[in-house]
Order: C-alpha cells, then sequence, then structure tokens
C-alpha cells in the first residue's frame, strides 16, 4: 500500500471538476413517470436480498447518496488543508452535511486527498506496485500478497443485533400478543377475584406463543439468509487479467494489488485500477460514486489533482461503458475508495414491495375492525351490562373479552405461512436455476404481460459460426473458403491472388477476440475466446484460414475503436511490424508503395452503414475493382438472402491511409475524429460473413407456452430486419407468412373515427393485452426498426400495442429500447424486459423486471433483478412460481379466515350481545390459530401450481388483490358460516341432550334455573366448549383439501398419486392438528386448569359429515365456475 509520506509528484492542473446537473439522475422520475401504475421496483435488502449478485459489492446498496458527492468534499479538505493548515485531527476527518444542514456523513477524506497513485507515471506506478505489465505478476508474488493484503472482499457491515432482535418479537403480531398477555396477567392478578386458573393458562400461552413467534422469524431470518447466501455463489464474479505472462481468468475475489487487469465494455471494476492502455473509445460510468450520469473518457495521464475526478483511474464498482483498457490494481477490498466509504455506512434502501404492501393492508383491515369491535364491547359494558347485568361481565372478564376478540380477529398463523412460503419459493427457484436478487421479483413475475426479449444469447444460443462469406461478391461457404485458399497457396508461390488472405487478415486483425493460451493445444472448435460471441466466431473463421499470431506478429495496434450499437462498426488501424504482413493484407500492387509509416485502416461492421462508404472492392484475382452500380446490387441481393436466412451479414472492409494525410499522432484524442472521417468514404470492400446463430430447441415452446398464459414476447434486437424477422419466425414468435407481416405504414398517424369511443383499450390504467380488431385466437404481426420508432407518435403506440401481438423491433439502439420498455409501461402493462449485453443495460433496469442472461455483461446482470443460470426457458418456471406463489398465499388466507377469525369472533359476541355463555374458551382460540391451524397453512405454500395457472391472463396490479371482497365472501360468508352455525348446532346440541335447554341459555346473562347444578353447568359447558373447538378443527381438515384449489376440482388437482400435483405435507399437518387436539383435552391434569373436557366418539365423527359437505358443496362452485366462466358462480370465484 502506497505510503502517504512519500514525497508527491507535482500536481497535475486538469478540467474544472464536474459539477450537478440540472437533469442529474439522481434528482428522480421525471413527470412522465406520473402515468404509471403503481408497480415499482425497489432495491431491497432485508433479509430475503441478495446485496451483491455479480461484484464483490454491490454499490447501490452500500453507497447512500449522499456519498456520491465525495469528490467535492476532497477538493474542499484540500483548500482548507492549503489556506488554514490545521491541526492534524482537524485535517484528518471531514464532515459532510446535506442541504438542511444535517450531518450526512463521515468521510476519511485525509486519505483520499493524500492518494497519488493518479500522479505518478506508469514506469513508477510499475516500480512501487512490482509488477509487469507484459507478465503480470507470478505465482509467488501473488501469494505473498494475498497474505498481505486478504481476499478483495469487503468487510462485513454492522448487523444491528439489538434491532434485529427486538424485530424478532415485535414484528407481526407479537405486539399484540405481548400486550394482551400482560392483560390477561392482570385479570388474573390483581383484579381476578378469586385469581382463575384458566386465565393464567391464557396468559402464559399468548406469552408462549409470543416466544414461539421470535424464535420462529430468528430462524427464518437465518434459513433465508443462508438461502441467499448460497444463490450467491451461483454467479460467479470473474475478471480477465495477466499472471506469469499469459492471460487467465481468475475470481474477483482473487486479485492482488499489482495484478494487470483487462477491462473490455459491459466489465464492472472488481478492484480500484490505475489506467496503463485504453482504446480511444473507452468511458466509464462513475455515476455511483460522482453523481454524474454521463459516462467519462479513460485515459493514461491525469487529468485532475482529485483522485475521484482524474480520468486515468477506474474505481471499485464503476462500469466500463465503452472501449477496452489495461490497468493495473492499485487496492483491493476495504483499501479501495468504495471500501473504505462502504465501511463507514451501511443504509440499505428498504420499501414495501407490492406484496408486503398487500398484506399489510389486510393486516390494517383485520385490526380496524378487531379494534372496532373491541371498543363496542367496551360501549355495550359501560353503558348497558355494567348496569343492568352487574354480576356477568366484571373487570377481569371485560379484558378476557376484549383479549378474545383480539385473539379471535386476528390469524396469528399468517406471519409464520407468509414468511416460510418466501422461503420456501427462494428454494424452489434456486432449484429452477433462476436467481432473484429479491424474492418480490418473484411475485412482479405473476402480473407481466409483456416480455420483450433480445435476441442474441437470449432466444438464440449464443454459438455463432460463420457459414458463409464473400470475397467482393463472389460467394462460398467458410470450408469452401478454406479449400481454395489451399489450392491458391499450392499453385501460386508469388500468391498473385490474395484476396482471401485479405479476408482473413481483416477478420483476424479487426477483431475484439483473444485466444486463450491455456486452450492452445485444444482442436480449433473448443479453444477458449475471450471477447463477444461475434468476435470469436470471425476470429475462429480467420484462424481456420491461417493463424492469427502470425498476423499480429506482422501488424501493431496503433488505434482501436470497439464496435457499439450506435455506430455498428468496429475500426482497428494498424502499423507494419513486418514487411511480411503486406503480403496478405493488402493488394500486391498496394504492398509495393506501402510505406513504413504508413497505416492501414480496418473496419468490420453492418452492410447498410458500411456498403455507402465503400468506392471499390476486392476481386477474386486479389486486385482492388471500382464498386459499380451491378456489383453493389449482387452484394445487396446476397445480403438480403442471408439475412432472409437468419444469419447475421456483417461486411468487412480496409484502406490504407498515407502518412502524408495523418495529422494527429495516435495518443491524441484528435486521432479518433481523423480515423473516424477516413473511415466514412473510400473503403474496400473485402468481403462479407454470414454468421449463423441458431435459435435455442426449447424457444418456440416458451414462446407458446408464454403466449397462453396471457403474456406477449416481442423481439427486441440491434439486427438487421430481415435477420430478426427470420429469427422470430424460427423461434415462434412470429407465426404469420410474409406477406401478412406489417410494418410501420400500417399504423396510422392520427386516431381512426370509429376509435374515439373506445380510445386504448390496451393503454393507461390498465396491464392486460388487448387485441383490438381480431380475435384472441388471430396473430397480427409487425416488424418495425430503430429509424420507423424515432417518428412514431403517441396514437401509433397505442395502435401498435393494443392491435399487434406479434411485434419484432429491429435495428434498435440503447435509447429505442429503453424507450420501447417506456412506452409500454405508460400504456399500463408491466413489462419484462431480458438481454445480456451493455446495450441491454438501460432497459434492464428501466423494466419492472429485469431478467438478464447467465454469462452477459457484468453491466446487464448489475442493472437486472433476475438472472437465468440456465437458458431462457426458465423464464417459464419463473413465471409459473411467481403466480404460484400469489395463489398460495390467498390459500393460505382463505383457510386460516373460517375457522382462526369469523367462527372465533361469534362466541364472543354472543357472549357479551345475547346473555349467552362464551361457548368457545379465549384458550381454546389461542391453540387454534398458534397450534392446530398453524402447520396445516404453512403446508399450502407447497402446492404445486394448478394446471390452469398458465393459461390464465397476467394478474393486474391494483386490481386483483390478495384478499379482496370475493376472498372474504368466501371465507366469512361461505365456509366461515357453515363452520361457526355447525360449531354452536354441536355445542349446543350436546348441552340439550345433557339436560341443559337452548331457551334457558338465551338472554339469561348467567341466571340459569334452580333446577341446574352451577357445577354440573359448569363440567358441561367445558365439554360443549371442548367440541365446538373439534368440530372446527375436523372441518378444517375439509377446508385444507378444498382451498388447495381455487377453480380446479381435487380430482383434477389430487393430494396424492399425481407426481406434479402431491403435496405429502398436508397429511403430516392435518396429523399434527389431531395430536394437538388430543394433547389439550385429553391430559387430565390440563383439564383441571384449561376449562378442557375429552370429546364424546360421535362428536369426532359428525363434524367428518359436516366438512365433506364443505368440500362437495365447494366442488359443486367449482364446477359452475369451469362449466359457466362468465357465468355469476364465476364472478363471485375468488
Amino acid at each position: 500500500m502506497e505510503d502517504p509520506d512519500e514525497k508527491k509528484s507535482p500536481r497535475v492542473d486538469g478540467p474544472d471538476r464536474i459539477r450537478w446537473q440540472d437533469d442529474d439522475v439522481e434528482a428522480g422520475p421525471g413527470p412522465s413517470a406520473a402515468g404509471r401504475p403503481g408497480l415499482r421496483r425497489n432495491r431491497s435488502h432485508g433479509s430475503l436480498s441478495i446485496h451483491s449478485v455479480a461484484g464483490s459489492i454491490d454499490p447501490s446498496a452500500a453507497l447512500p447518496i449522499q456519498y456520491r458527492t465525495v469528490s467535492i468534499d476532497i477538493d474542499d479538505y484540500k483548500r482548507r488543508g492549503e489556506i488554514a493548515k490545521k491541526a492534524q485531527k482537524d485535517a484528518t476527518i471531514g464532515m459532510q452535511h446535506s442541504t438542511d444542514g444535517s450531518v450526512a456523513a463521515i468521510i476519511p477524506f485525509r486519505y483520499l486527498g493524500d492518494l497519488e497513485w493518479h500522479t505518478i507515471s506508469v514506469d513508477d506506478l510499475v516500480k512501487r506496485r512490482n509488477t509487469s505489465l507484459e507478465h503480470g505478476l507470478s505465482h509467488d508474488q501473488v501469494t505473498r500478497r494475498a497474505a498481505e493484503f486478504g481476499k478483495n472482499t469487503p468487510s462485513q457491515p454492522d448487523t444491528h443485533r439489538t434491532r434485529e432482535i427486538i424485530g424478532y418479537f415485535f414484528k407481526g403480531f407479537g405486539s399484540v400478543l405481548l400486550v394482551g398477555s400482560i392483560l390477561v396477567f392482570i385479570a388474573w392478578k390483581p383484579l381476578g377475584q378469586p385469581p382463575a386458573p384458566a386465565n393464567l393458562a391464557l396468559a402464559i400461552v399468548l406469552l408462549a406463543v409470543f416466544f414461539i413467534q421470535a424464535a420462529f422469524n430468528m430462524w427464518q431470518d437465518w434459513s433465508s439468509s443462508r438461502v441467499m447466501a448460497s444463490i450467491k455463489t451461483m454467479l460467479p464474479d470473474e475478471c480477465l487479467i495477466i499472471r506469469d505472462g499469459v492471460q487467465v481468468s481468475t475470481m474477483a475475489a482473487d486479485l492482488v494489488p499489482g495484478d494487470v487487469l483487462l477491462i473490455k465494455a459491459g466489465n464492472k471494476l472488481p478492484a480500484d485500477v490505475r489506467f496503463t492502455h485504453v482504446s480511444s473509445d473507452a468511458k466509464f460510468d462513475r455515476s455511483i460514486l460522482t453523481g454524474e450520469s454521463v459516462p467519462l473518457a479513460a485515459t493514461v495521464h491525469c487529468t485532475d489533482k482529485n483522485y475521484l475526478e482524474t480520468k486515468n483511474i477506474g474505481l471499485q464498482g464503476t462500469h466500463c461503458a465503452a472501449g477496452t483498457c489495461t490497468g493495473v490494481v492499485v487496492a483491493t477490498g476495504n483499501r479501495t475508495v468504495f471500501g473504505r466509504i462502504a465501511k463507514l455506512t451501511n443504509e440499505p434502501k428498504t420499501g414495501l414491495t407490492t406484496l408486503e404492501r398487500e398484506v399489510l393492508n389486510f393486516v390494517i383491515v383485520i385490526c380496524s375492525i378487531m379494534f372496532t369491535m373491541i371498543i363496542l364491547v367496551v360501549i355495550l359494558w359501560a353503558s348497558w351490562l355494567r348496569r343492568d347485568y352487574p354480576d356477568w361481565i366484571n373487570v377481569p372478564t371485560l379484558i378476557v373479552d376484549c383479549v378474545s376478540v383480539a385473539v379471535a380477529f386476528i390469524p396469528e398463523g399468517l406471519p409464520v405461512a407468509l414468511t416460510a412460503s418466501l422461503t420456501i419459493s427462494a428454494n424452489m427457484m434456486r432449484k429452477q436455476r433462476v436467481l432473484c436478487k429479491s424474492l418480490k421479483v418473484v411475485e412482479t413475475l405473476g402480473a407481466v404481460s409483456i416480455i420483450c426479449s433480445d435476441k442474441t444469447g437470449t432466444l438464440t444460443q449464443n454459438k455463432m459460426v460463420v457459414t458463409d462469406c464473400t470475397v467482393g461478391y463472389h460467394t462460398m461457404t467458410a470450408a469452401g473458403a478454406r479449400d481454395t485458399l489451399i489450392a491458391d497457396r499450392n499453385t501460386s508461390n508469388d500468391m498473385g491472388s490474395n484476396a482471401i488472405e485479405q479476408l482473413r487478415s481483416v477478420a483476424g486483425l479487426c477483431n475484439a477476440g483473444e485466444f486463450d493460451s491455456a486452450t492452445k493445444h485444444l482442436p480449433l472448435a473448443e479453444r477458449k475466446i475471450h471477447g463477444d460471441a461475434t468476435d470469436q466466431a470471425i476470429l475462429r473463421f480467420s484462424e481456420s484460414l491461417g493463424e492469427v499470431s502470425e498476423l499480429k506478429r506482422c501488424w501493431t495496434t496503433k488505434f482501436n475503436l470497439a464496435f457499439n450499437s450506435k455506430n455498428k462498426f468496429m475500426i482497428r488501424v494498424l502499423g507494419l511490424a513486418h514487411p511480411d504482413g503486406l503480403a496478405t493484407a493488402v493488394p500486391s500492387g498496394t504492398a509495393a508503395i506501402f510505406e513504413r509509416s504508413d497505416m492501414l485502416l480496418t473496419i468490420k461492421g453492418a452492410p447498410e452503414i458500411m456498403l455507402d462508404r465503400c468506392g471499390n472492392y476486392t476481386g477474386m484475382s486479389g486486385v482492388s475493382m471500382t464498386l459499380n452500380a451491378e456489383a453493389r446490387k449482387i452484394i445487396e441481393k446476397t445480403k438480403n438472402d442471408w439475412s432472409a436466412q437468419g444469419r447475421r451479414v456483417l461486411l468487412l472492409a480496409h484502406k490504407v491511409i498515407s502518412s502524408s494525410s495523418i495529422k494527429s499522432a495516435p495518443t491524441s484524442s484528435a486521432f479518433e475524429n481523423e480515423m473516424l472521417e477516413h473511415a466514412r468514404a473510400g473503403l474496400t470492400l473485402v468481403g462479407m460473413v454470414a454468421i449463423a446463430d441458431p435459435p435455442r430447441p426449447e424457444i418456440p415452446e416458451v414462446v407458446k407456452t408464454l403466449r397462453g398464459a396471457g403474456i406477449r414476447l416481442f423481439m427486441v434486437t440491434g439486427d438487421f430486419a430481415l435477420t430478426a424477422e427470420a429469427i422470430a419466425r424460427e423461434c415462434g414468435i412470429v407465426t404469420n407468412p410474409n406477406s401478412a407481416v406489417a410494418n410501420a405504414s400500417a399504423l396510422a398517424r392520427e386516431p381512426a373515427a370509429t376509435d374515439s369511443s373506445s380510445t386504448k383499450k390496451g393503454s393507461k390504467g390498465s396491464n392486460t393485452p388487448s387485441i383490438e380488431g381480431a380475435e384472441p385466437d388471430t396473430a397480427t404481426s409487425i416488424v418495425l426498426t430503430g429509424s420507423d420508432l424515432i417518428a412514431l407518435n403517441d396514437t401509433q403506440w397505442d395502435q401498435l400495442v393494443a392491435k399487434y401481438n406479434e411485434v419484432v423491433f429491429a435495428r434498435t439502439t440503447p435509447e429505442q429500447k429503453l424507450r420501447i420498455v417506456r412506452e409500454l409501461q405508460a400504456r399500463g402493462h408491466v413489462v419484462g424486459m431480458t438481454g445480456d449485453g451493455v446495450n441491454d443495460a438501460p432497459a434492464l433496469r428501466a423494466a419492472d423486471v429485469g431478467i438478464a442472461v447467465s454469462g452477459g455483461s457484468d453491466i446487464a446482470a448489475e442493472a437486472a433483478d433476475m438472472i437465468l443460470l440456465d437458458s431462457f426457458a426458465s423464464i417459464v418456471e419463473a413465471v409459473r412460481y411467481g403466480r404460484m406463489m400469489f395463489d398460495n398465499l390467498k390459500k393460505t388466507i382463505a383457510y386460516l379466515l373460517p375457522a382462526g377469525s369469523f367462527s372465533e369472533f361469534w362466541p364472543v359476541m354472543t357472549n357479551v350481545l345475547f346473555g349467552l355463555p362464551q361457548i368457545l374458551s379465549s384458550f381454546l382460540m389461542i391453540i387454534i390459530c398458534c397450534f392446530t391451524d398453524c402447520l396445516a397453512a404453512t403446508s399450502l405454500a407447497y402446492e404445486a401450481p394448478e394446471a390452469d395457472v398458465m393459461v390464465r391472463p397476467p394478474r393486474r396490479i391494483g386490481v386483483d388483490r390478495l384478499v379482496d371482497w370475493k376472498l372474504i365472501v368466501q371465507s366469512y360468508g361461505f365456509v366461515g358460516v357453515i363452520e361457526t352455525l355447525s360449531s354452536f348446532a354441536m355445542s349446543y346440541w350436546y348441552l340439550e341432550r345433557n339436560g341443559i335447554p337452548f331457551s334457558t341459555l338465551w338472554f339469561s346473562f348467567g341466571n340459569l334455573p334452580d333446577t341446574i347444578d352451577p357445577d354440573f353447568y359448569a363440567q358441561k359447558l367445558n365439554e360443549a366448549s371442548s367440541i365446538y373447538f373439534v368440530n372446527l378443527v375436523v372441518m378444517q381438515w375439509f377446508n385444507l383439501l378444498a382451498v388447495r384449489t381455487r377453480r380446479l376440482s381435487i380430482f383434477q388437482h389430487p393430494p396424492l398419486f399425481n407426481k406434479r400435483t402431491r403435496n405429502y405435507y398436508l397429511f403430516p399437518a392435518v396429523l399434527f392438528a389431531l395430536v394437538m387436539a388430543f394433547f389439550w383435552l385429553y391430559i387430565p391434569s390440563l383439564q383441571t386448569v384449561l376449562a378442557t373436557a375429552q370429546v364424546p366418539v360421535e362428536y369426532w365423527f359428525l363434524p367428518m359429515s359436516f366438512g365433506l359437505g364443505v368440500m362437495f358443496l365447494d366442488e359443486a362452485r367449482k364446477f359452475g365456475v369451469r362449466k359457466s366462466p362468465r357465468g355469476v358462480l364465476a364472478w363471485l370465484a375468488w
């Protein structure tokens, strides 16, 4: 590590430091966001979230926004140090204040101000770090430095254990349970005269449930953290470095200071790096630390004395937005700027997800009703019962009644079931090889109505291979080119015809791919190449024609402009290193006059961009010829034919630049503009290559499944329109013939008069796909290009979204991909976006669910919410489980409410309103909620998706609620009423059979006839209470089987004997409920204390008939729903 006391190099005066912009992205969304529905992604960092996936630390999680202006404070620190010369302690720590004057953070500005890696020369850097730019570190150096500096990982943040422990006890319904327990203890003593043992037992059980819930929350936190920790390890974070003279891939955590790091567009920097070589187009997105939203150019030399502002330093956590760089690692782990700042603060962003908001709304409603009922009970007691029936309910009994109302209304088992469901879902998604940074993503997937998918690497295999090529306008296969080249070499010693050699040279030299030296001994098809799939295919093609290393021996790179989705071409300017290179790279006539100081500009890119820049072409003889109209027409036809076959077509060209026409030095910034100007005209077309990237075999079935689920799949690609349409047809995205595929001309710029009354069925306020003017099963297809998108107005977007269900966007830029997502969102759709490249990142971040494909760029993985570790086919399972999780939560609530809320409430209210005895004791209410029902409710989280889950339309956010009036009608008005009435009937019938008629209890308020012995009455009342309890327990077994499906019959979704629908956890849950019932009712020592009693055997079997009745009635309801999907029962279906 550098010594702060070392002599500083002269400070470099750089440009003015970056200032805040009025339209800075950190200021928040603009006005256009106002029209969006309430579904938005928050970066959750709770126990069920991943804090970092594709890097050693996630900047957006660990770095609050107030730290993104640290560079300003460094300047202030230096200015104060130079002017005031304050004491050491005052200079060591600076305070950063927010705009309102409050202290926002404490930053070690002295450390950041004293760093000098950016001011020293590259030679001094190499000496200080004792490394080599050509060979990197040796194995022994790496071993020693790993022991000295440790892993390149951040230290664990503070855990705030006290806050966590308090949360374990009081989140959920913990506070209600504790307050209820304390009140019942008070009702027992000192208010109880004499103290009632039942009250003591109730208080103890409430307190026990309070601690059990806390213990479960603690276990849940540990379990979910373990699940997410295991998921994090599924995405390796690799980087490319030079060690022992060879390029190797290593884990980012294994980097040490002094490592030589190779960086390309899309990479996230795993450590602080001083650049030693940069391409002219290299740019870095540093907004994480500086707040500047525009990517900044990278340089080798210092541009600012401020360490955070100079452009020759790459900071950990920032992204390479374009170009390539080489750099030396100067700091790792907590020694990086980001690591030091992150160590000082841990302020993860939190916010309620849509699921959490749904649960909170439900809890608020339940608690509001609960408090209303408690207030009603207190008012009735104070204004009526206390005056007219003073012996009926005294203060201790009132307290117990109020607690009973709370216990009755609150489904105490819901928090346990909910958290268990989330953990279960995490495990299920992990098994499906789908990585979710936050579990809310799974739930949001259930509402996705449109998925915009990139083509390359997502829908296709990303295993590109050159199948055909042209020399000039002569077409041949890749194998034919190889055979022709071999024949030319064997028959022509003077290499007079070097046309294919020129094609091989441009393909091998104008290429960002690099062979991995460790796989040099393997066959060509198996050798590893560092680079994107397109470069890999072209590099293999060049290598098949001759050794690329021989080409690179003869030519040195003077300038490099990496391919990007805006320019759609790559430039590499070369200088001659050995005369042998001329014989293969240029025509013989040109080679004869080529001087050592001349340069060769090589370029490859999209034919529609490049062809107009070409004035000549290379003929089969290797001689440059004029590109006339006839040749141009043949080349255009070849390109279109290949594109229609789904091939990616690239044009390769070169141009000799004489030294006399070069005005700038290759190291100057003006050189880039000069080379771009040279590339605008006068190019010689050497040839074209056709690259095949076949669709993944599973994609057509995936598209069919998603379409059946009401989800439209749009292709969004940068490829040529004919190529995109051909691949879309192979994937099943486009099903119509060419003649039936529309283009931009089909979209009217003004709304038709007939549309005025039915504007935008799929527009704002609805996120359900709608296909106007066509039958639901009719496919309507359209292909639009990037140039078409520029001209689309709102009316045309409305038509596109409403009328077309097969859409292909071709030749799109990153900005246009982002616009597509936003336009769809503005019309009420919940949008999923898939991609793997740098150009996909903006749209991935803007989408409701960003989905990256494993193996893509770091920027894409960072921007996405979900990463598919295997293939795009996993998206089907992700959607299925997203819908399943929401369904299962509804089922859990539908199961808990009838017995755990509705049927427990009425015994208390009949006791207060009608003077009846409380036929179900408060203690047994707790047993139902926390013991007999809880495990069964949790077992519903293991329910497999119903067979129709992927044939329903997507859930509508804000409309299809977790708990709506339909579920309340099902739980309270249907099952709850049946369970309550049957339980009352069983209990009072038992009393009637034992000489206590119902008429003597109605409005008796405890005034029993003298003919009824009080002790006998108390005993029979305990037995009646136990019967009420048993009736609910048994009927809930059948309710459990009924709520497993919302529309399907139990015979269509059986719990046994069907591998896809079985749920073995149901039956242990039923057995547990039975054991709990016997435990609390049949142990003599507990009967006396808890006021319970044995239940006659017939009262065990009669509830089974009631339960079967509930099942049969629910089966009839489901049959009616399936039979008449638009009938009344379907309208009422939950």
